[in-house]
Order: C-alpha cells, then sequence, then structure tokens
C-alpha cells in the first residue's frame, strides 16, 4: 500500500434510510390518493383513497426526519 487511506463505506442502514426515495415514494402514494379520490368509476377505489392520502401522508412526515 502506498500509504492512501482507503475511503471508508457508509452502513447499509445509512443508504437504506435516505430522505430522497423515501420522500418521492411518499410522493407517489398521495398523487395516488387523490386519483383514486377522483376517479367515477369504482367506488372500492373511492372508498380506500383517504386510507391511502392518509399512509403517504404520515410517511412523508416522517420520512422528512431522515438524513440527506
Amino acid at each position: 500500500m502506498s500509504g492512501q487511506r482507503a475511503e471508508p463505506q457508509a452502513p447499509a442502514r445509512r443508504r437504506l434510510f435516505r430522505r430522497g426515495p423515501w420522500e418521492n415514494a411518499a410522493t407517489v402514494l398521495i398523487v395516488l390518493g387523490v386519483v383514486m379520490l377522483m376517479q367515477p368509476v369504482s367506488a372500492w377505489l373511492y372508498g380506500w383513497s383517504f386510507g391511502v392520502i392518509l399512509a403517504g401522508t404520515l410517511g412523508f412526515i416522517i420520512v422528512s426526519h431522515f438524513p440527506e
């Protein structure tokens, strides 16, 4: 070795809990819930839309505390 120190690898947990991809997933979930709410075809989709929007919103709030 020439005296250069290898860069330490980020722990897997830190890579898994990065904010960006999780925020995007939560946003997609919120948008999916809104689409389910506005569609005129299925009462089942309409019935689950509030739960999907709520899950996406709670997920976004939790994910906003993750490290960048």
